[in-house]
């Protein structure tokens, strides 16, 4: 345990400069000032909806779940893991780190759990905005009804399903950045999954649960708001989040196995 927290902490040195790492806390606060922005300046077009404070919510976390869970989580989880990895081909330090006094699971172990961390920072940093800017929406125009629901466990429902079904996509993302040291591979074929992944969904294709890179905007067809539903009242561990948590854990595996390859190289 000791020597997973002393690479941990190493890759956070490594990686507290690069842009994927800055990108976990730009994102959140770049789309969800926008959004902001959106409600603030067309107030008047949202006013006129009457919406209740439920909907209101589901109105405003929804405009940032949907972009979240169709195109940037995908893009961005493709980028953060090339980012993690590339740090070693790009200065060809493998041998050098698997030179240190520390096992070679513990390493890579570290480097996963380091991908896995920037997920979770990005996103809860996405439910933490949602949340204080639609009550700072309902300060600077107290016509909304913000005030009238607690989206609380929502927010924390929603983000948590976006969370568990993007592990799929890391994992896949992870081994095809630990096997190509060079940019177009990996990102491109992340590119033509994700493509796939929302042609599928779309279209809603039987299986389309078995494509990694379709969960996370399947998972979130289901915090879509019906009529006389309540929002919160959808389960986390549905069949989308089983299959990216078997991708992650099978991959996991898989991808330890050539890393201690590429070690001895």
């Amino acid at each position: 345990m000791r020597s997973i927290f002393i690479s941990l902490v190493s890759e956070f040195y490594k990686s507290r400069k690069t842009l994927a790492f800055w990108a976990a806390i730009l994102l959140p606060v770049a789309i969800c000032s926008l959004v902001s922005f959106g409600f603030y300046s067309g107030s008047e077009k949202v006013l006129k909806l009457n919406a209740p404070g439920m909907m209101l919510w589901v109105r405003y976390a929804g405009a940032t779940l949907n972009v979240m869970g169709m195109l940037v989580m995908p893009f961005y989880v493709m980028f953060m893991a090339f980012s993690v990895n590339n740090i070693e081909h790009k200065n060809d330090t493998w041998k050098t780190l698997f030179a240190q006094p520390l096992n070679k699971f513990s390493i890579y172990t570290a480097k996963y759990l380091f991908s896995v961390l920037l997920i979770f920072i990005c996103l809860f940093l996405f439910a933490a905005l949602t949340f204080a800017f639609g009550h700072l929406l309902q300060a600077l125009v107290p016509q909304y009804t913000f005030n009238q629901y607690n989206p609380s466990n929502f927010l924390i429902n929603s983000y948590s399903k976006l969370f568990l079904s993007s592990l799929g996509i890391l994992s896949i993302q992870f081994i095809l950045s630990l096997i190509w040291g060079d940019f177009l591979k990996p990102i491109g074929i992340g590119f033509v999954g994700t493509i796939m992944g929302i042609v599928t969904g779309m279209l809603n294709w039987t299986y389309a649960y078995l494509i990694p890179y379709s969960l996370p905007s399947l998972a979130l067809q289901f915090t879509q708001l019906k009529k006389g539903k309540d929002p919160l009242n959808f389960e986390i561990f549905t069949r989308e989040i089983w299959t990216s948590l078997a991708y992650a854990a099978a991959l996991f595996i898989a991808g330890y196995f050539i890393v201690t390859r590429k070690s001895i190289k």
